[in-house]
């Protein structure tokens, strides 16, 4: 396969870039072995000891399997670094609508889920909430806590993996929602209702309240709003 040479920029982060490329594009699928080294090298343009620590980078991050004594292997055809990276850089619109389906979900099995101590950290977060009053940071940061709390209460490990993975963009929604005034902003009371339903455990209600958290936001994206 004929890589793309490099031919200006930081040669380990170009190289880095062309062999990430290469795996998502399926030029090697997962448990492919890897070109030696000298031939990479050759490939790219670039030093052995570029493509060294490229490779190390790669593995780091899980995309690639050093084998002692045996090669270098395809692990997973993603970085998931680079895939949060990307993700923050996708619109307000489509971070909402991720959000509203992770957490309407997490709403519902919350409702059918919650324990004790769940219930305290959710109120615990929107009490904090409140008291922040116009003090933005620290509103954000206690919306994000009870958010955050409530995908827990799922008691579904899968979920709250994938949440903590998007908790940055969830944050960026969060942000953006409460300083643009074209965007409805989630009120105090419209936590404290879905806190409610949880609490007496009416799932259909819980998810129905946490997707009208953020609908009216994602509805005023699609009227042409920033």
């Amino acid at each position: 396969m004929q890589l793309a040479r490099i031919t200006r920029g930081s040669l380990v982060e170009t190289a880095i870039e062309s062999l990430r490329h290469a795996i998502e594009q399926g030029h090697w699928t997962i448990g492919d072995r890897l070109p030696v080294e000298a031939d990479l090298s050759q490939s790219l343009g670039v030093s052995r000891n570029t493509v060294r620590e490229a490779v190390r980078v790669l593995v780091h991050v899980g995309m690639l399997e050093t084998r002692q004594g045996d090669g270098t292997y395809v692990r997973a055809t993603k970085d998931a670094g680079e895939t949060l990276r990307r993700i923050g850089r996708s619109q307000l619109r489509d971070k909402l609508e991720v959000r509203i389906m992770l957490e309407t979900e997490a709403a519902k099995l919350a409702a059918k889920r919650r324990d004790a101590k769940d219930l305290e950290k959710m109120t615990l977060a929107l009490d904090e909430r409140a008291r922040a009053g116009d003090d933005l940071k620290e509103r954000i940061r206690h919306d994000q806590a009870f958010h955050t709390a409530l995908v827990a209460a799922s008691h579904n490990p899968a979920l709250t993996e994938l949440y903590d993975y998007f908790a940055h963009a969830v944050a960026l929604t969060i942000e953006q929602t409460e300083l643009d005034s074209d965007l409805p902003e989630p009120t105090q009371e419209d936590h404290e209702l879905l806190l409610a339903a949880i609490r007496r455990q009416d799932d259909a209600k819980a998810e129905a309240l946490a997707k009208a958290l953020l609908q009216p936001s994602l509805d005023a994206l699609g009227n042409g709003l920033s």
